[in-house]
């Protein structure tokens, strides 16, 4: 069992390491761990981005493509990319393209996707700023970016319960199921100091995108922020 985190400054190597280390029990963790909620993001995701089977999509830190996969029920071309060799293996036998990719420099020409989005992995970047750029980089003019993550629960007495689990019960349940526990206290950290939806939606404007608006999931526990090039 490995037990390799990374720290909140987010070095990529130690990133792609630690993820590395919770691949072989990745999608089962994460189901555990958000109560099922995982399979309803992922098709609130393909929806808001509002696929039509011709378009190219680019899934940015798409782990083992389960995310792709769910992108493909549109009919669009789904393209799974991940700087995690370890996640990209793991996710072998899911039938989509998957490119090794760097999110702070992704190898595609400029304009190559109709679309993109990122889930629960702009998080984990350690620019952000540059990734944005990126992903903006690489859509058409009109493209459209979806980006999922975890945020902030708007209710102030379901946030307390929220964070308590975060910091608290979370690494307790991943030491059950995960194949690297601690990578999940890094989870739970980088979840507290990750922006509200506000900050996070400011960001994306930064970045040059326009149209930028959010709607909360499960009580903002996630929230999908969507915006246009």
């Amino acid at each position: 069992m490995s037990d390799k985190r990374a720290d909140l400054d987010k070095r990529p190597d130690e990133v792609a390491s630690m993820f590395d280390g919770v691949a072989k029990r990745y999608d089962l963790t994460n189901t555990v761990l958000s109560f099922g909620q995982d399979r309803l993001w992922r098709a609130a995701t393909r929806r808001a981005l509002g696929l039509r089977p011709g378009d190219i999509v680019l899934d940015l830190a798409a782990g083992t493509a389960v995310s792709t996969v769910e992108l493909s029920k549109s009919g669009a071309t789904a393209v799974a990319a991940d700087f995690s060799l370890g996640m990209l293996k793991a996710g072998a036998g899911r039938d989509v393209p998957k490119v090794a990719a760097d999110a702070l420099a992704l190898p595609f020409a400029d304009e190559s996707f109709d679309a993109a989005t990122i889930s629960f992995g702009l998080r984990n970047v350690n620019d952000v700023g540059v990734a944005l750029r990126e992903l903006r980089r690489v859509l058409r003019p009109g493209g459209r970016l979806v980006i999922c993550e975890f945020s902030t629960p708007t209710w102030g007495p379901f946030r307390t319960v929220y964070l308590e689990y975060l910091m608290k019960a979370l690494p307790e349940v991943a030491t059950r199921v995960s194949s690297n526990p601690t990578a999940y206290v890094y989870l739970a950290e980088s979840i507290r100091e990750w922006p509200d939806q506000p900050a996070l939606a400011a960001k994306i404007r930064e970045a040059g995108f326009r149209g930028v608006h959010w709607h909360n999931l499960t009580g903002g526990i996630a929230a999908l922020h969507s915006a246009v090039k």
